[in-house]
């Protein structure tokens, strides 16, 4: 299961890595509400078919035994030991993971990442979103928080993050990024003729991410622009990003992602300009990721299907 902010999308996953069938809601306030919701979604998957094992993928903090959600800013769990309670509901071994660790060993088991010995997954949606495997494994940090690459500091005193801190990355390299970037622009240049100049006088919360990259596939020269900040900005914190983990690969997914030919590209040379060492290392292969949306419930099947290999290895129950 996929459990974000705004939807619970629930998957029933083989071991080829292909989803076969979904169930989808809103998501809850509460957190009561929440757990009925997921509970619910999944007995209507089981009764269509036969499953070992339930992994939820969670937008916050997992503790690194990944039984307990430390903190999830969209949901209601606080310190919650939402992977036993699920589990006491469906009478099934259940495991929790980051989002974005989830999307990341999916793209090593199936997708961009497959077979490197260091990857990192870069998510860019709303925010930033990272992950990185040695090896197929994922690397948490001490207190299962790291990486947490959105929130980087590459911009001192720069735009206020919800976070409580200034300048981070995902302040400059995101879809809430592309509008703010976009809206600073026009302000900049007054009278621009566009699309988004257009919609920013109805409107000033009509700029979307979303708007911003339709308009720049429809040649609007301020929404190319906005890109190619971003682009920059994405190179930035690639750099950063391997001159600490010197990685094999880099996969970019999130809904971003899908206007990689507006950006990717000048991201690439960017970051292959101001790497450390540039011109006498060997750089990251940056990649787009291949399972789109599907990535973070295949990736957290994946871990539930090892989780329940175990148990039964073990001879234990539920």
């Amino acid at each position: 299961m996929d459990v974000g902010g705004t939807s619970v999308r629930a998957g029933v996953v083989d071991g080829e890595g292909l989803v076969l069938d979904t169930e989808r809601a809103g998501t809850p306030k509460g957190e009561a509400a929440l757990e009925d919701t997921i509970t619910a979604a999944v007995s209507r998957l089981l009764d269509r078919h036969d499953a070992t094992a339930v992994g939820l993928a969670v937008a916050g903090f997992v503790n690194s035994d990944r039984r307990r959600v430390r903190f999830a800013p969209h949901l209601a769990w606080r310190d919650a030991p939402v992977a036993d309670r699920i589990s006491h509901r469906l009478g099934l071994p259940v495991v929790l993971e980051h989002d974005a660790n989830a999307a990341a060993l999916a793209e090593y088991r199936f997708g961009a990442a497959r077979g490197a010995h260091v990857a990192v997954l870069v998510a860019i949606g709303t925010g930033i979103g990272g992950a990185l495997l040695v090896d197929g494994q994922v690397f948490r940090g001490a207190h299962g928080v790291a990486p947490e690459l959105g929130h980087l500091r590459v911009v001192p005193d720069g735009r206020p993050c919800p976070c409580g801190k200034n300048g981070c990355w995902e302040r400059y390299c995101s879809g809430t990024a592309l509008s703010t970037t976009a809206i600073e622009l026009l302000a900049k240049y007054p009278g621009t003729s566009s699309l988004l100049a257009a919609q920013v006088a109805e409107d000033v919360n009509a700029v979307t991410g979303r708007r911003v990259a339709g308009a720049a596939r429809d040649g609007d020269a301020l929404a190319q622009r906005a890109f190619g900040e971003l682009a920059r900005w994405l190179g930035e914190g690639l750099a950063l990003v391997a001159d600490v983990y010197d990685p094999e690969v880099v996969v970019i997914g999130g809904g971003v992602s899908e206007s990689a030919p507006l950006f990717l590209d000048d991201a690439r040379e960017h970051y292959a300009a101001i790497v450390t060492g540039a011109g006498h290392r060997p750089l990251a292969r940056i990649r787009t990721a291949q399972l789109g949306d599907d990535a973070g419930i295949v990736g957290v099947a994946t871990m539930a299907r090892d989780l329940a290999a175990r148990t039964v290895r073990n001879g234990r129950g539920h």
